[in-house]
């Protein structure tokens, strides 16, 4: 399945994955200099936050690719009920 997000879909998605990038960072450095655990463990939940959006708003995507792609005929053979199983299987390793 590939990816085709544009304009403002691609634009969200990098945001969210920068925002995770600048937070893990920021947890590196948190665990480097000694800081207390629970202001780790926040600063953690609230990039893997970042992540899960940024996966979501991809498979969101790509669902939304794929049914228009049944519709029109061009999965290369792949039923339905195939690309289903495979769209639950991406979405079900975020959950």
């Amino acid at each position: 399945m590939e990816l085709d997000l544009a304009g403002a879909e691609l634009k969200a998605v990098l945001n969210r994955l920068r925002r995770a990038q600048g937070q893990i960072a920021g947890v590196i450095r948190m665990i480097e200099e000694g800081r207390d655990c629970e202001e780790v463990v926040t600063q953690l939940a609230a990039a893997s936050r970042a992540l899960d959006r940024a996966g979501f708003a991809i498979i969101a995507t790509g669902l939304q690719q794929c049914l228009t792609d049944v519709e029109d005929g061009q999965r290369n053979g792949e039923d339905r009920d195939a690309m289903r199983a495979r769209l639950e299987k991406l979405f079900l390793s975020l959950a």
